[in-house]
This record gives C-alpha cells, structure tokens and sequence, in this order.
C-alpha cells in the first residue's frame, strides 16, 4: 500500500493517464490525440517510477515518446489524409469491432478471475523478481525477457516488422502527374536516348 505523498503523486498520475487516455479517442483533431498520447506516456513513466521499474519508464519515454509519438505526430501533420472519408465508412465495421471488443472483455474476465479465484496462479506463472542488492532491475528484466521468453520476444519483433511493412504498403499511393524514379529504366538507356544533340545558330535560344 502506498502511504503519504508516493500515494498522491499515484492518484494524481493515474489520474491524470486515464483523463489523456479519454482524451485520444474523442479529441476530433488528430494532431490533439496524438500530443494527449504523449501526456498518457509521460504519466504512465511516472506510474512505473513509483513502483520502482526506472528502467521500463526511461524506455517508455525514450522509445514511445521520442521516437513513435513524434513519428505519429509528424505523419498526421505532414501527410494529407482526408479524415472525414475515413470516418465515413467506419459504421461498416462496427459489427466486426464490437466482436473484438466483447472477446477481449472476456478474456479479461477470465484472467482476472482466474487471479481472484487462485491467487496461487501468479506464483507459477510470473518469475520471481530478485532483490535489488543482488541484481538490478535492467540486468533482471534482461534475464527474463532474453532467456524465459526469447521466441515470445522474436514472435513479437516480426509482429512489429509485418505491422511496419503493412503500413508502408497502405500509405505508398502514386500519383499520376508525379515523376518517380525508375532505376530499370535508368539503368536500360543508351547514348542515342540519353542525349539529343540540337544545333543552336548564334543569337538563337533553344
């Protein structure tokens, strides 16, 4: 139990997560979900900071702060993407989101109250987290993450790779009055394509 001011720097952190959470979804400019994302990311550093896992919070600020909300916030503000015509074929596919979301509400319940009914089921399925004096937390996620569950973090990797390439392919549109480079054709030219030569008489432009 937290007592005393780390119990009100947690509310006020949990708080203030959940309220920029909120504010993601139903923010109607993109660029104000994408900075309420970062304000969600920097309290759920301070959230790990008081439990003790500095090291997950400087990685969430490093990697999801520093490199994928800014990345997120540069797409939205440089790329001109029409979010009314998003929007408007997004009822198709309510059925379909509500399945996902009544699934993942199940599975919820279902761990949740597997822990409620056996609080022994985290003994056996979470490792034992070694004494700060004998190993530190960087060096004993390492050991966890490399060791326990290396094909889970490989599996997880080309999850993320199949998630980039899929993005590159969605948002890759050619444009017809837009001149790009061919490298087959470059490579293909000859001299007698290459260059045209054109007689200029003297005091005549091209």
């Amino acid at each position: 139990m937290l007592n005393g001011l780390p119990a009100v720097f947690f509310y006020l952190f949990a708080f203030v997560a959940i309220a920029s959470a909120f504010m993601v979804i139903a923010a109607r400019n993109p660029v104000h979900s994408v900075l309420f994302l970062i304000l969600t990311f920097f309290n759920a550093a301070g959230l790990f900071l008081l439990t003790g896992a500095e090291f997950l919070a400087m990685i969430l600020l490093v990697v999801y702060v520093g490199a994928v909300a800014v990345l997120f916030l540069f797409v939205v503000m440089m790329l001109d993407v029409d979010f009314a015509e998003l929007k408007s074929g997004a009822l198709q596919y309510a059925p379909i989101g509500a399945l996902v979301g009544i699934i993942l509400v199940g599975e919820l319940i279902v761990v949740l109250g597997g822990y409620a009914f056996s609080p022994r089921l985290a003994a056996t399925t979470g490792q034992p987290t070694p004494p700060l004096a004998e190993r530190a937390n960087t060096a004993a996620l390492g050991d966890v993450l490399y060791t326990h569950y290396l094909f889970a973090f490989q599996l997880a990797g080309m999850v993320l790779l199949v998630a980039m390439i899929g993005a590159i392919v969605l948002t890759l549109r050619h444009k017809a009055n837009v001149r790009r480079q061919d490298i087959n054709q470059q490579v293909a030219r000859v001299p007698e394509t290459a260059i045209e030569i054109r007689k200029v008489r003297t005091g005549e432009g091209v």
